[in-house]
């Protein structure tokens, strides 16, 4: 069991949480987080129903809610006053961030069949896509999309297409794979993209429970992971990132929890439960870690970050 003294002191919007005393023993689903920040409302600075989260190489956060608005934050949860939303939201808003080798900030325009990526200080800077279809260079709701160190365009699929395609930086299409379903390769909402240690592509395919793992010509590598609650599986797993050690961290919409893994799918440890106090998640959409190994959980129901470390 662990011993814990609260201390909290700040702004209302902000909760500071330490954990004074650990007793040898305690499990990491019941640490307390680092950090704790945000609050429900539209006003800058704060968050309803955040849902997409990066962080770049100046540890600036960029969070993107339910109004569309990306806002861009400290790593203390600080607002830099830096607001923008994407040119029309009436059809849904964006659900995926990631940052471009450049630095610059792509957001997946999801219901728009885009990519848009724009500057740190929110300027546009250019579109790729934007037709709804099947076919090359065509694309359905899209979900989450990387860059690699050649500049090549990953874009996770889902809605009209289950698949992963891959564009030059150019924007040119150079091929896809994968399809609706359930078998090895095939996806059931492929939720969230990240570049492993090795540079294979990970892939949340979040209504199969697993994670998929495929070289970066397509090349399917290793599939791990099955329904459920106990560590080692998993339940809509929403988002995934490597820490700089090379630990993947997964976060489960369905399971309220964070979970950590090697690259061949053993379980590490788990952090996190269903509720509302610091410590616990709501419906958890994403998360980012940055260059120190700090874990920023997206809270979404709970309408704030918490900031995490095991």
């Amino acid at each position: 069991m662990s011993l814990s003294r609260w201390i909290t002191w700040g702004s209302p919007r902000r909760v500071l949480v330490f954990l004074a005393v650990v007793v040898s023993g305690c499990d990491a689903a019941d640490r307390q987080p680092v950090d704790v920040w945000g609050e429900r409302g539209v006003n800058d600075g704060q968050l309803i129903r955040p849902r997409a989260i990066a962080i770049d190489a100046e540890n600036r956060l960029y969070i993107v809610d339910f109004t569309a608005r990306i806002q861009v934050f400290d790593a203390n949860g600080t607002f830099l006053n830096r607001c923008w939303t994407t040119p029309d939201y009436r059809k849904g808003r964006p659900s995926g961030l990631s940052i471009d080798r450049q630095g610059n900030l792509i957001v997946c325009d999801s219901h728009y069949c885009c990519l848009r990526i724009y500057s740190p200080d929110g300027r546009p800077l250019r579109q790729i896509g934007g037709k709804a279809g099947k076919g090359p260079g065509e694309f359905g709701y899209i979900c989450d999309a990387i860059q690699d160190d050649e500049g090549n365009f990953y874009i996770a699929e889902t809605g009209e297409n289950d698949r992963i395609t891959k564009l030059n930086e150019a924007g040119e299409f150079l091929q896809h794979w994968g399809s609706a379903g359930k078998e090895p390769g095939q996806f059931r909402r492929p939720r969230a993209l990240a570049f492993g240690p090795e540079g294979n592509v990970y892939v949340a395919d979040a209504c199969n429970h697993r994670i998929q793992v495929f070289s970066r010509d397509g090349t399917l590598l290793r599939v791990w992971g099955q329904e459920g609650q106990e560590p080692g599986q998993l339940r809509y797993p929403y988002d995934l990132a490597f820490s700089p050690s090379g630990e993947l961290y997964v976060v489960e919409y369905g399971n309220n929890r964070v979970q950590k893994f090697t690259t061949e799918g053993v379980s590490l440890g788990v952090w996190g439960k269903a509720g509302r106090a610091p410590g616990e998640l709501a419906n958890p959409w994403a998360l980012a870690i940055d260059r120190r190994g700090s874990i920023f959980v997206v809270d979404t129901d709970n309408h704030r970050i918490q900031q995490i470390q095991f």
